[in-house]
């Protein structure tokens, strides 16, 4: 890696190791590598949202061409968000993208992410399904996220009537995270979501 990303992101790594900012809103940052091409983000979800009380792991990679060039970011931990992948955990954020700028550092990335988690951009999705439930049923949307922050980022627990509808299908013998999905992208039917499970 260019000698000018690696000693821009050493400055920057510990610059979150440090900030009050990041240490108050839980955000961490770890090594993957030694050569500081590879990093592991964790934000806490933010208070008064469906993630509050989760914890999300990043993977962070740094390309040769950073800082002129974003790094590339996606959740390792799922999460149920308009912009933000259910399937991959890619995230649909401008700064990511084309309005990133040299002068942008990774501490803000990594509050720019979890201020996402605060305030979706349903108008521009990463994840058309959620963004619709967003749109059309937002309380459901709130209890379908608020259980994936249960069951993937150890959040509290949620709504009693869902994990009833996910145990009756994982007593049929389907997987546990294709049943959620199937319930979540089917508005919690039990019905549509067994046939889109069968179907597969």
């Amino acid at each position: 890696m260019a000698n000018i990303a690696v000693q821009r992101i050493k400055r920057e790594f510990k610059e979150v190791l440090k900030s009050e900012e990041t240490s108050k809103n839980q955000i961490k940052v770890d090594l993957v590598d030694e050569n500081f091409t590879e990093l592991k983000g964790e934000i806490a979800g933010p208070p008064d949202t469906p993630y509050e009380g989760g914890r999300y792991q990043l993977e962070i990679k740094i390309p040769e061409t950073y800082p002129f060039n974003p790094p590339k970011v996606r959740f390792i931990t799922k999460i149920w968000h308009p912009n933000i992948s259910s399937v991959t955990g890619a995230i649909c954020l401008d700064i990511l993208k084309d309005q990133w700028a040299a002068a942008m550092t990774l501490r803000t990335v990594l509050l720019s992410l979890q201020a996402l988690l605060a305030a979706a951009e349903p108008d521009d999705p990463q994840d058309a399904v959620v963004a619709n439930q967003y749109k059309q049923n937002p309380e459901m949307f709130k209890q379908t996220a608020r259980l994936w922050s249960h069951v993937y980022a150890g959040a509290p627990m949620s709504s009693p009537e869902y994990t009833r509808k996910i145990d009756k299908l994982c007593a049929m013998g389907f997987d546990k995270n294709a049943v959620i999905v199937a319930l979540s992208s089917k508005s919690w039917d039990v019905e549509t979501a067994t046939e889109l499970l069968l179907s597969n």
